[in-house]
């Protein structure tokens, strides 16, 4: 049997076990009634401190909201430590009070006091809010027993998280003899809302990392994950949020030294600038940034691609967060960590081929009315000689929310970073989902359609669309298909791969075995076709986990087995000097990995792929490796190998990649990240050190330096040092 006629016939494998699954699922149980949590209402003159203590009086009055629940490892249950979450608000802002009860505090596992921190791996509380009440869209805010904070936005409807965005709100926390508590002051300036509601969607989750503990508020079911706000319960009592003039304005001034190499001359520079957000009602919020700047952003991670597409890098710049959910487009778009398609980009604004195209003005709106929500963006960007001419870039979303769930949207974009005309892309969407697929199960459907246009693209400029998904704890199972012409290529997008069908199916099937020391296993097995237009099959590839367990200490073991078969349609250069020719290739893939628990103080991560590749070998191993000493100090190491031989030649990539934390508060940081490889022969360093005074006066230093190897010596490149401050006054 061929190769397309293999993945013809498990496509229709497919087809029919979702024929005859689905109708045993479809049959309705009774849903489970909303949980509610009362808000205390206080008055501006009685006031809190965020010291985490919880020692106000407002405390004592208000009432715990009820019992969290169990989710893992026993659903349903009670807890093994019991928590508490009492809710103040008064006309400005909203406080979360929190007792973690603990019955052997020295084994609350908290490593870390960074802002933004990965907080899965550690003891922490989240809280998730629905502002809007639609079910689709939400704030995160989570702290650990340090103090550590983390913040972020809802996306991919409910099943992802936008860590990158950052909000202004203060919190705290404390250790004592009974556990840890916490406060967390939101002012509800700092987020979008719709105003005339008199409750929010609302849910809390706490995390006890030594147990591998999860108990929720609000719908303790495995199926769903705590940003699934259509689940969520209820903040009830809400007052009428006073917004004030709800104007804020955050200048800042900007001073860099920089020399680009020992025979260049040292430049100093000054940069003022001027960020303005004015909050209308709640409901839309307006941006306007004036000579916007990004110094304090972390660089890229370097990666080793093998592969004869680019890689993906995600957007990191605070301008561009603001709102980004919004901008989400298409269901089915990404698959196994890869993105196939990524309609509106950001990064495409103010970076061309790894240079920083100045930002003159650019303005941006994001807002919801009436079950309608939407975002405009628009940049102006500076001409920079000999890479980009002076052009502007515009960018809209909007899509009404449909039924309970579901939304139908469009996204329009206009400009081009190059200045070449007549240039735009417009698509519309269309998302069905329901929580209560079967009573208490994920089902979602989408379809989408793009066109876009430019002075140099022919006539097959269309891509679309449709995917399934069913996201649920005992079975996960998706299949989405996509289209996308030869000419499809939007001036503001992300498009690895064009001219091509391309058809993924991902079966997981994660039982939990009543064993005393598997928590979870995942039987793996995804598949992925490509097809040129003619129906010529490009690539097929079938990702298998046959051993791929999460144990009851935490660690998890795995194996994989991945077959490929890809015709390269012309030569491409692999490694430096060695190419992969064109014609078709057939190899098998193999993985083992190992990661040790994050409860632990040291932990790792090794990963190490071999087999066949192309017409050669390859062996490709990462190890991480990080260790906590303190919750004040992180250290962690990264280093990858890709080693082989090749009919060309031989390949060996290397990359090293090093963090130094150190934290001496929550608010005050200082991050070091070193990383070097062998291709470009580059050692760099990005040190960064934050002081945040109550959220609202941030001073950023930031050290860049560059090395490159020559000959064993390693010369200097460049030498950046930035100095950047900025306060926000709002009223």
């Amino acid at each position: 049997m061929n190769s397309a006629s293999t993945l013809r016939l498990l496509y229709t494998s497919f087809f029919i076990i979702l024929i005859l699954y689905l109708p045993g699922m479809i049959h309705p149980k009774a849903r489970t009634p909303i949980a509610e949590a009362q808000v205390y209402q206080i008055s501006q003159q009685e006031q809190i401190k965020v010291d985490g203590l919880l020692t106000e009086p407002v405390w004592q009055s208000a009432s715990p909201i009820g019992p969290l629940i169990m989710v893992e490892p026993d659903e349903g249950v009670p807890p093994s430590m019991e928590t508490e979450v009492r809710i103040v608000v008064d006309s400005r802002s909203i406080y979360f009070g929190i007792m973690c009860f603990d019955s052997d505090p020295d084994k609350i596992v908290s490593y870390t006091m960074q802002r933004d921190a990965q907080l899965r791996g550690e003891d922490h509380v989240k809280i998730v809010l629905d502002t809007f009440l639609n079910g689709r869209t939400g704030y995160i805010f989570a702290i650990n027993p340090n103090g550590a904070r983390y913040d972020g936005l809802i996306e991919r409807e409910g099943e992802g998280e936008n860590e990158q965005w950052d909000g202004i709100w203060e919190a705290e926390a404390r250790r004592f003899e009974q556990g840890w508590s916490a406060e967390i002051f939101i002012p509800i300036k700092t987020i979008r809302f719709a105003t005339g509601l008199t409750q929010w969607g609302f849910n809390v989750e706490r995390r006890i990392q030594r147990f591998q503990e999860t108990d929720r508020w609000a719908s303790p079911n495995r199926n769903f994950k705590v940003t699934n706000v259509s689940t969520a319960g209820q903040l009830t009592s809400l007052p009428a949020f006073q917004q004030g003039k709800g104007l804020t304005v955050r200048p800042y001034a900007m001073g860099n030294r920089i020399q680009n190499s020992t025979e260049e001359a040292v430049a100093h520079n000054f940069e003022p600038g001027l960020d303005v957000m004015k909050n209308f009602g709640g409901n839309v919020t307006g941006l306007l940034s004036v000579n916007t700047d990004f110094a304090e952003t972390e660089v890229d991670t370097r990666r080793i691609n093998l592969t004869r597409f680019p890689l993906f890098f995600p957007e990191k710049r605070t301008f561009f967060l603001e709102g980004s959910d919004i901008y989400e487009f298409g269901l089915g778009m990404s698959f196994h960590h890869s993105r196939d398609l990524v309609p509106f980009f950001s990064r495409r604004i103010g970076l061309e081929e790894g240079e920083t195209v100045p930002i003159d003005v650019a303005g941006k709106a994001t807002g919801s009315t009436g079950g309608f929500s939407f975002g405009v963006l628009n940049a102006l960007m500076r001409p920079v000689e000999g890479l980009s001419p002076r052009t502007n870039l515009f960018a809209a979303r909007g899509f009404q929310n449909i039924w309970a769930e579901s939304r139908l949207g469009f996204l329009i974009t206009a400009g081009d970073p190059l200045g070449r005309s007549n240039s735009w892309q417009a698509g519309i969407d269309f998302v069905y989902k329901t929580s209560h697929f079967q009573g208490d199960k994920n089902f979602l459907i989408g379809i989408w359609g793009l066109i876009n246009n430019r002075e140099d693209v022919g006539n097959d400029r269309t891509a679309f669309g449709v995917a399934i998904d069913y996201p649920n704890d005992l079975w996960d199972i998706s299949f989405n298909f996509k289209r996308i012409g030869e000419d499809y290529d939007p001036s503001m997008g992300f498009v690895p791969w064009k001219g091509i069908y391309k058809a993924n199916f991902n079966l997981n099937f994660k039982p939990r075995p009543n064993w005393s020391w598997v928590r979870q296993m995942m039987h793996e097995f995804f598949t992925q076709a490509v097809w040129d237009l003619d129906g010529k099959i490009y690539q097929w590839r079938i990702f298998t986990a046959p051993l791929n367990w999460r144990l009851e200490s935490g660690d998890r073991i795995e194996f994989n087995i991945v077959p490929y078969y890809e015709r390269i349609p012309e030569d491409f250069e692999i490694a430096e000097g060695v190419f992969v020719n064109a014609g078709k290739y057939n190899w098998w893939r193999y993985r083992l990995e190992f990661q040790s628990a994050s409860k632990r103080r040291v932990t790792t991560k090794i990963s190490w792929w071999f087999g066949t590749l192309y017409d050669g070998t390859m062996d490709q191993l990462q190890v991480e490796l990080e260790w906590r000493p303190s919750h004040r100090l992180n250290l962690g190491f990264q280093g990858e190998r890709s080693w082989g031989k090749m009919p060309a030649g031989e390949v060996d990539i290397q990359l090293g990649r090093a963090r130094i934390d150190l934290f001496l508060t929550p608010n005050f940081q200082i991050l070091s990240f070193l990383q070097y490889d062998n291709i470009t022969k580059s050692l760099g360093l990005n040190t960064r050190l934050r002081f945040t005074y109550r959220s609202l006066l941030d001073i950023f230093l930031v050290y860049n330096r560059n090395w490159l190897d020559t000959q064993g010596r390693f010369l200097s490149e460049l030498n950046q040092f930035f100095v950047k401050v900025q306060y926000s006054w709002r009223w």
